[in-house]
């Protein structure tokens, strides 16, 4: 690739990014300084506490992303992927297999991952509601509208989910960029007409701000954390885009743009205290209203965008780690691998969502509820940080210890001030994370008890087949593929097969599927094949928990390796585990019953590995938790 076309794909991407990666943070003007100084607060608008709100928003801006985010967090990725989970698998893994430390970071992983579902829900519910309540500035009387427009926007947003992304997606990052070029374009309005807001860069107003204002100050920083939402976004979407793009569209386009606004927001609050009641949209008079309430929208549909696609990915990471039972996953491009629809997590997000923006009705409203998830999800990522920079980078602890610790003292002073807006909807997305870390832990510990299950009555295959072919049965002219578990004995489904229809076929291949915890295995590790004898296979297939899963595509692949299938003379024979829940097993019994729940509506195994149903041969088996 030459040095010209080499910019020219980095530009792009930089770009791209800017329209993906930065939608929710680059929304975050709409709304963060007037949830600061609602009337709730009690905090006093004057031109001390203005300057030391604004200080706070740019060192946390500052600090919290360009420090920690796009400076440290990025280095910390699993071979190109970002992400709570993707960090999770990857500290798993740089701490020993039988370490003290696996469940803690399990856990600490999926608390992260609960609550970005709990971000991933109200960020499009605020940032439309935020958009759309400019039309109370240009209206008053339009108010009633608000809510009833951000339902029909959301669920026009959700309805098209299923096309994809790819024929918008391209106009993502021009319409950011616009955004962006617009918030920078305000700001330095009311930065030339009230200068003196430029104090703000200092961080002694930030200081003086908290030490004067206590308890009004540290209700206050619960609110300015709505200015650094969607950190966790950049990292989520570095495999997407590279770690080199994301600092670029941060430092050249998205940093610059988001803090001349909120420094412009507070000239104009110092010149005109009135504007307090939307400072967003009072920036540049009445005549811009409309036009930024129709831009801003389109921003915050972008932002939502980014966050449902998010969810999206989460989930198919967690269903690959045993998080969660596998359900449908449709592709929504036939270029781009990463673009997926999944229809339950879809319709059940909206669902979700909707009841968020009728339950709270106002984006003043929804702020306590957003920053709860957004802080509880960046202290999970700094203590998963700690364990890659210490046990994979090998760093002196005391090194590690510094770097982390103050940046996981940071966000506890922040979680500690959003959890004062518990009772003001901070309790939504912690009982949508209670609810979600109950469901995976419970069907994690429930796989696991299975898999015991399985192995205490499995029967080794090789004693097996050496037994079966002492006096073998009949053999039939075909190829019977068995699905069997890692580490399991002979497939029930071949045992089931043996004893109702007294046959073997002529070849058999037994098939394992192995999930790694990191996020791609190269194509030329992804296939093992081990010659049993008697013409019998063993077939290994290696997936990471970010590939696609398409057995066809594999035994295509095998041709290569001396292993060809024709498909239309080969069999698939697949177990339908039917789980029961028995008195004394390893689980409370309502957890156990949640489990058998989630076992009986998950997608079928030839579903989810795109095997075609008409070459597919269910037996049924039972197997007590």
């Amino acid at each position: 690739m030459t040095s010209d076309s080499k910019k020219s794909s980095l530009a792009a991407l930089t770009l791209a990014a800017v329209g993906i990666v930065y939608g929710d943070i680059g929304t975050s003007p709409l709304y963060t300084l007037r949830a600061v100084f609602d009337d709730t607060h009690g905090l006093p608008l004057n031109t001390p506490n203005i300057l030391g709100v604004i200080s706070l928003i740019f060192w946390a801006l500052t600090v919290i992303v360009s420090l920690k985010y796009v400076t440290l967090v990025l280095r910390a990725h699993n071979r190109g992927e970002g992400g709570i989970m993707a960090l999770m698998a990857l500290a798993t893994n740089s701490v020993a297999r039988n370490s003290r430390w696996s469940f803690p970071l399990l856990a600490i992983g999926v608390i992260g991952a609960t609550m970005f579902y709990g971000d991933s829900v109200i960020t499009p519910a605020i940032s439309v509601l935020g958009a759309i309540e400019g039309l109370e500035v240009a209206a008053p009387g339009m108010s009633h509208y608000v809510v009833p427009l951000a339902v029909v926007v959301l669920v026009a947003l959700y309805s098209v989910q299923r096309h994809g992304t790819a024929g918008i997606g391209r106009f993502f990052g021009p319409v950011m960029l616009v955004w962006f070029l617009a918030l920078a374009a305000m700001g330095i309005v009311n930065i030339v007409q009230s200068p003196e807001i430029l104090n703000a860069l200092n961080p002694w107003h930030a200081a003086h701000f908290m030490m004067d204002n206590k308890l009004l100050a540290f209700i206050a920083l619960g609110a300015v954390v709505l200015a650094i939402t969607g950190a966790e976004a950049l990292y989520a979407d570095m495999g997407h885009f590279g770690a080199k793009p994301i600092r670029m569209a941060w430092f050249l386009i998205a940093y610059p743009a988001l803090t001349l606004n909120y420094l412009g927001q507070g000239g104009l609050l110092i010149a005109d205290p009135g504007a307090v009641e939307n400072p967003f949209y009072h920036q540049l008079g009445s005549w811009s209203v409309i036009p930024l309430v129709i831009l801003s929208t389109m921003a915050a549909v972008i932002a939502s965008q980014a966050t449902i696609s998010g969810t999206y990915s989460m989930t198919k990471q967690a269903i690959a780690l045993g998080l969660l039972p596998r359900m449908r996953i449709l592709h929504t491009s036939e270029s781009e691998i990463g673009q997926i629809y999944i229809p339950a997590v879809n319709w059940l997000q909206l669902a979700v969502v909707l009841i968020a923006v009728v339950g709270f009705g106002s984006s003043d409203e929804l702020a306590g509820a957003y920053g709860i998830a957004v802080t509880a999800t960046m202290m999970m990522t700094t203590v998963l940080t700690f364990f890659v920079t210490r046990y994979r980078w090998r760093l002196p602890l005391w090194v590690c210890l510094v770097a982390t610790g103050f940046f996981l003292a940071i966000d506890i002073m922040l979680f500690a001030a959003t959890t004062t807006k518990i009772f003001h909807g901070g309790w939504f997305p912690l009982l949508m994370g209670g609810v979600l870390l109950t469901l995976m832990l419970t069907w994690k510990r429930g796989r696991g008890l299975v898999f015991e299950n399985l192995q205490k009555h499995a029967i080794p295959l090789e004693a097996f087949m050496e037994s079966l072919f002492v006096a073998p049965p009949t053999r039939v002219p075909g190829t019977a593929i068995f699905l069997r578990g890692e580490s399991d004995g002979v497939p029930h489904a071949m045992l089931h097969n043996l004893s109702h229809n007294k046959v073997l076929h002529e070849r058999v291949v037994f098939l394992t599927v192995h999930m790694r915890e990191e996020p791609w295995v190269p194509f030329e590790e992804q296939i093992d094949i081990v010659d049993l004898g008697h013409n019998c296979y063993q077939l290994n297939i290696h997936y990471g928990f970010k590939d696609e899963a398409d057995i066809p595509d594999i035994l295509d692949r095998c041709g290569a390796l001396g292993l060809s299938f024709e498909m239309m003379e080969t069999s698939f024979f697949i177990a339908r585990q039917t789980v029961i829940s028995a008195p004394g097993g390893g689980m409370a019994p309502w957890r156990e019953h949640l489990y058998v729940a989630l076992s009986r509506n998950a997608r079928s195994a030839a579903d989810y590995y795109q095997i075609r149903s008409n070459r597919v041969i269910e037996l049924g088996t039972q197997i007590e938790i």
